[in-house]
């Protein structure tokens, strides 16, 4: 069996997510991978055969979007080129992780593909949102990757296709331990921002995943580290709590680790602020911004309660067969209604 697997490389969720599960996908064959974006931090350890540039999004330094850098790396004509031109149609199965090229490529030939991953999860109306929904932001969850079929993952299941989400192998066997340390994540502001705030709370270390720095470097109460998924696996499983931004994959790990955990989505990021009003039912703090009482803040989380822990309902290796379940039947069903014309053909000839 051939699968092309499209995963979206904007941040680092999706390819995370993409390396645990490629093992599980390999057993049913041959995985060819399409890498789309461009401001992804890890390093990609997959089977690419095909790459794009893709649509992306790029973050500010003071918690928001870069919508400039967004508009002027945005090129409809190359889009259309690239999804005429994936052969999409030489696979058994198309697995799509939120990339729009690929779903238009699918529309275009009529291929069935299954739109799986954290966004998928958002065609359910169920799935929590803001009190003031985003009619833009919808449309973007709902209509940027279409599919045939969705299997989503989310911190609950809120719809019957929802699963929970996938954790790290490494998580899943780690043994929690508290040094006192909390983990910072917070791609969306500076180092300096971040820093000047953090040295403000006295007693406490921090450690702080940057893109900016190439090695470790320590500055008073702060060490700053390259952003590197081994270390920050590390530095979570020991920490006692974690911020970061209302993202999926860091919270959901976080969470299942039994962490303190608090949370800054990204400004003008319209499924950030839905995964917020997720994390609240678990108790977990939603900071809007990096605001002058933001040290007050962190030190009354400090001494707050910890959070509900995140439960599994599923294995990884489950969710990948109920996925691959749906899939076959996408393609039974293609193959079916291709033999039902050929038979309508044939009668009327």
């Amino acid at each position: 069996m051939k699968i092309f697997y499209a995963i979206q490389a904007t941040g680092n969720g999706h390819i995370s997510r993409a390396m645990e599960l490629m093992p599980y996908l390999q057993q049913y064959g041959q995985v060819d991978v399409f890498l789309s974006g461009s401001n992804s931090n890890l390093n990609a350890n997959l089977p690419v055969t095909y790459r794009s540039k893709g649509v992306s999004l790029f973050y500010g330094n003071s918690g928001g979007l870069d919508y400039w850098k967004m508009l002027t790396a945005f090129s409809p004509l190359r889009i259309w080129k690239e999804a005429k031109s994936l052969p999409v149609e030489k696979y058994d199965i198309v697995i799509n992780d939120f990339e729009s090229i690929t779903s238009l490529a699918c529309r275009l030939k009529k291929i069935p593909s299954i739109n799986f991953g954290h966004q998928a999860s958002f065609i359910s109306d169920k799935t929590p949102r803001p009190v003031r929904k985003d009619i833009a932001g919808e449309i973007v969850l709902k209509k940027y990757a279409t599919a045939t079929s969705y299997a989503g993952l989310h911190f609950e299941q809120y719809d019957d296709f929802i699963f929970p989400p996938i954790i790290k192998n490494e998580i899943l066997k780690a043994e929690a331990k508290d040094n006192g340390h909390i983990t910072v994540y917070l791609s969306h502001y500076s180092d300096e921002l971040v820093g000047k705030n953090l040295k403000n709370i006295a007693g406490m270390r921090f450690e702080v995943f940057s893109k900016k720095v190439k090695e470790r470097k320590v500055d008073a109460n702060i060490t700053f580290i390259p952003v590197d998924s081994k270390a920050f696996n590390e530095s979570m499983i020991h920490s006692h709590g974690v911020i970061t931004g209302a993202g999926f994959e860091t919270p959901a790990e976080a969470l299942y680790l039994g962490k303190k955990l608090m949370c800054l989505p990204i400004k003008g990021q319209y499924e950030q602020l839905c995964n917020a009003e997720a994390l609240k039912r678990f108790d977990v703090p939603i900071i809007d911004s990096i605001d002058i009482n933001f040290s007050a803040k962190i030190k009354k989380w400090l001494i707050g309660p910890s959070p509900k822990q995140l439960q599994l309902s599923h294995s990884t290796y489950e969710i990948v067969q109920s996925v691959m379940e749906k899939a076959r039947a996408l393609k039974a069903d293609k193959t079916n209604a291709a033999l039902l014309s050929e038979e309508d053909f044939l009668v009327m000839g």
